[in-house]
């Protein structure tokens, strides 16, 4: 003899197949949900434990100094090449080089891009000595713009380059230059009329040497 269906007591009867059909299927999918975010809690702590080993086991340094550039070995092989003294900035503490190097052309240049090493001072002066040419070549150099006066400077007299908005384009607004022996010596940049005074100045006896050998 079959046992007789259980009475389900919110019912006060037995359950038809149909509602024991319906109550099962919804407790199913009432496991299936709790399994789904259970599984999303479990995936979302691997997240987080993997990007906690990445972050901890990734080293802590202070970043690579960038390489010293050696302007008088790199002057040295300049001088080779073009077979003619090369000028080379003194640094004293203040400039720092960010660049130097050979322009091969025409005109050969030597040029050396120079920044201030306090990270409170802004600006740059370029260096660029035209072997073999005069005043004639600066213009290439400054959007076209000719001498427009003159300053002496440690003795010398040097052409001085208002660019105003014609060096715009290029962050350029000052710039002098001077003839040194059968060279021409220019200092442009970003610099004060004064802050690249005080460079060319440095420069004199260099410059002096070159026109002595000339």
């Amino acid at each position: 003899m079959s046992k007789p269906a259980p009475i389900v007591a919110e019912l006060g009867r037995p359950e038809t197949p149909e509602e024991t059909a319906a109550r099962k299927a919804a407790s199913s999918k009432a496991y299936r949900g709790s399994q789904t975010i259970r599984n999303l809690v479990a995936a979302l702590l691997v997240t987080v434990a993997v990007v906690a080993v990445i972050i901890f086991a990734v080293p802590r340094g202070e970043p690579v100094a960038a390489e010293k550039i050696d302007v008088a070995a790199i002057a040295a092989g300049v001088e080779s090449t073009v077979e003619s003294p090369a000028i080379v900035p003194e640094l004293d503490g203040f400039w720092r080089v960010n660049a130097a190097g050979l322009e091969n052309g025409a005109t050969p240049i030597w040029e050396v891009t120079l920044a201030p090493a306090a990270e409170d001072e802004r600006g740059f002066i370029k260096l660029a000595q035209a072997f073999d040419a005069d005043s004639s070549w600066a213009p290439q150099r400054l959007s076209g713009v000719a001498p427009t006066d003159e300053v002496r400077i440690g003795g010398l007299v040097w052409d001085v380059y208002d660019l105003g908005a014609a060096g715009s384009d290029a962050n350029l607004t000052y710039a002098i230059g001077t003839q040194a022996g059968d060279d021409y010596v220019l200092l442009y940049g970003s610099r004060s009329a004064d802050s690249t005074a005080e460079l060319g100045e440095t420069l004199i006896p260099q410059i002096r040497a070159l026109s002595e050998d000339s």
